[in-house]
């Protein structure tokens, strides 16, 4: 059965060196099969990716999988997800993840994982969605970029209306309580096609 509520999960295709980022992937796939909501992820087999959705299918959970035809090998499909989506390319791929999530969170990643926070953090402080936006801050891993997000603040290059709306759990077990209680403030929107066409 398809979850009426489904969290996009961004996170590397690597584990990383700390051991912590693995279990936080693993306790989160735990916890997003535990409460019936369903995973919408890039759709590979290898590292934090590969270990969230393994997580949810151990758990009995739902898993999308989105993945653009040229990383079908590169980050080895994971095809036993309930429902895949090839893409032609990033650009659809990140629309079509956008399109099937309720809300995003970042886990430990690398550059991939950044620009898809930063995107989906763009988009809300323009007004172009309200779908929550959590940053896993596992270890202390996403301090330097929250560290600049407030220099930015003080530089006034983020400046009073264009603030940035997320927030912040440093335990995985918190990830789906913060992104509950989100759900209960959002005012649905899709991005305009203006928006869209730029992705």
């Amino acid at each position: 059965m398809i979850p009426n509520r489904k969290l996009c999960v961004y996170c590397g295709s690597g584990t990383g060196r700390n051991p912590h980022y693995l279990a936080a992937a693993q306790a989160l796939g735990a916890s997003l099969a535990k409460h019936e909501i369903g995973l919408v992820y890039g759709g590979g087999n290898l590292g934090l990716m590969g270990e969230v959705a393994r997580a949810v299918l151990g758990g009995g959970g739902h898993v999308t999988g989105i993945i653009p035809d040229f990383l079908v090998k590169r980050e080895q499909m994971l095809p036993d997800v309930n429902n895949l989506i090839v893409t032609a390319d990033m650009h659809e791929r990140k629309m079509t993840m956008f399109e099937h999530s309720d809300g995003f969170v970042a886990l430990p990643g690398g550059i991939g994982t950044l620009e898809e926070l930063v995107e989906m953090s763009t988009w809300a402080q323009l007004d172009q969605h309200s779908k929550p936006i959590i940053i896993a801050n596992i270890d202390q891993y996403w301090s330097p970029l929250l560290e600049l997000l407030d220099h930015m603040r003080q530089e006034r290059f983020i400046r009073e209306g264009l603030e940035v709306h997320f927030d912040v759990v440093d335990q995985a077990e918190r990830i789906v309580p913060a992104f509950l209680q989100r759900l209960k403030q959002q005012k649905p929107t899709l991005p305009p096609k203006s928006v869209r066409g730029t992705v």
